[in-house]
């Protein structure tokens, strides 16, 4: 089985956790480059890019979900990734408010 070799018996919250944080980070990170870095682009070269990002995220997400749900109730499961969301997407926020460009 493909997920027990990936989980290297590290307990089911951190990888649950480790894996939802990773993907909230890389949906901020596509939602800046479509936001900032791909302004100038055409809409659709912003898209596939955001897409290509989106991907991975799901390649997280989905296996953290799944891992989290043998462990924890759909609420507990979703009340963990909110918070792991607002704490990544609060964290980036502030740590690239200060180097906006003008």
């Amino acid at each position: 089985n493909m997920m027990s070799f990936l989980s290297f018996n590290i307990p089911l919250i951190l990888q649950t956790s480790l894996r939802l944080a990773l993907s909230t980070i890389l949906m901020s990170f596509a939602w800046q480059a479509r936001v900032k870095d791909l302004s100038a682009k055409p809409w659709y070269l912003a898209a596939f890019a955001s897409w290509g990002i989106a991907l991975f995220e799901c390649l997280l997400q989905v296996p953290a979900n799944r891992i989290g749900h043998t462990g924890l109730s759909l609420p507990q499961l979703k009340i963990m990734q909110d918070a792991i969301t607002w704490r990544c997407s609060c964290l980036l926020r502030c740590s690239t408010c200060n180097s906006r460009s003008s």
